[in-house]
Parts: C-alpha cells; sequence; structure tokens
C-alpha cells in the first residue's frame, strides 16, 4: 500500500470518526430523554468513572436511574454546535452546546449549558470516556435569569454554574479597558487540532455542582 493509500485511509477514518462522535451526543440526548439508561451508560466507555470511587457502566447507570426519577419527569436536549478535534486517531476532545428543558414538579426549567468531552474509540466503537457539564443558567420557563447566581432550580437556592469557567477569555475580556484610539494585538491562529486547547489557555477543569 503506497503512501497516498494510506494518507487516503487516514482522512477517510477521520471523516467517519468525526460523524460517528456526532453521531454519539445525539444518541445520549435521545437515550436520556427516552429513559434508556442501558443506552445512556453503553455510550461511555466500560471503565467510565461515577463519582470519586466507583466506575463503571453499572455504577453508571444506578445514578442516572436514581437522578433521572428523582428530579425530573421529562426532559428534552436540544444540541447546537459542536467542535471536535484529535489528538490521535482513537482519541479526541470535543465542545457540544446544549438547550435543555426540564419538566421538574409545577415548574418548567430551561437550561443552556455546554459539555466538556473525551472520547475514545474502543473496540472500534467510539465513546464518552468523560463528559463535563458547564451550566450557564436553569431557570423557570416565565422568569428569565437576568443578573448573577443563574443556577435557579425549584426549591433549592440560586447558585453560579461554571459555562464561563472552562475558557478564561471571558474573564480577561471584562477586565482590560482597551485603548479606544489604537488598534488592538492579534494573537497568532490556533494550530489545527488545537483550537480547544488554545482558548483553554492551561486553565483547570471547573468544579461542578451536582443539580
Amino acid at each position: 500500500m503506497n503512501q497516498d493509500t494510506n494518507v487516503l485511509l487516514e482522512r477517510i477514518d477521520r471523516l467517519e470518526s468525526l460523524d460517528a462522535i456526532r453521531q454519539l451526543a445525539g444518541k445520549y440526548a435521545l437515550a436520556l430523554d427516552m429513559r434508556d439508561m442501558d443506552a445512556m451508560a453503553n455510550s461511555f466507555a466500560p471503565d467510565v468513572r461515577v463519582g470519586r470511587d466507583k466506575s463503571g457502566r453499572a455504577h453508571l447507570k444506578a445514578w442516572l436511574d436514581e437522578t433521572m426519577r428523582k428530579q425530573f419527569h421529562g426532559t428534552s436536549h436540544h444540541l447546537g454546535q459542536h467542535i471536535i478535534e484529535f489528538s490521535d486517531a482513537d482519541h479526541a476532545t470535543g465542545v457540544v452546546y446544549s438547550k435543555n428543558e426540564h419538566e421538574t414538579g409545577p415548574e418548567w426549567v430551561i437550561m443552556q449549558m455546554l459539555y466538556w468531552d473525551d472520547y475514545e474509540r474502543i473496540d472500534g466503537r467510539w465513546c464518552f470516556r468523560r463528559r463535563l457539564p458547564c451550566y450557564w443558567y436553569a431557570t423557570d420557563l416565565n422568569k428569565p435569569p437576568i443578573g448573577g447566581l443563574k443556577m435557579r432550580w425549584p426549591g433549592r437556592e440560586p447558585y453560579a454554574g461554571t459555562f464561563h469557567e472552562l475558557f478564561p477569555s471571558w474573564d480577561a475580556f471584562w477586565a482590560q479597558r482597551p485603548d479606544k484610539d489604537a488598534l488592538p494585538q492579534i494573537a497568532e491562529p490556533a494550530p489545527l487540532e488545537g483550537f480547544l486547547k488554545t482558548l483553554r489557555r492551561g486553565a483547570d477543569d471547573p468544579k461542578i455542582r451536582v443539580r
């Protein structure tokens, strides 16, 4: 097999992997909304970490089952833009937006969030190694989340989400006072497969508060 053929096969594999990962995010949303806990758990790696001291799909299924029964009757997850970058042929990182609706008791809670994902291909199948949910707001449909502490679940004290904590550019933007009479400096474009890493600028993962 010559070099050109190898390059072509690698490019085809990359395109198929991109599609499989996007499908994975869609399957996760559908499985969650239809309460198929087996399909949900099987979208993750077999040894997925669950909490601080547990691992495996069975523990994940048990946690998801309890969470859905305790907090929500119905949900609907609407996916937005999805950025995917590969570290090698079998590992990738991604960011996917999600706009969600939740039927929770007498209130209808809407949410805007994003997932920071790690993907891994195991035995030919792409799955989640990790999903880090970062929330901007959650509030009753009729109560716009103006102001701070935008996470406003029924029966709980409001708290701040972590939507912007992945990316230091948010705080840096508001901390700057640009000179209106001078053109700003422009950083070099991020390298290929390095857009997300460049935006992160070495920031730590945020501490996520359980819903």
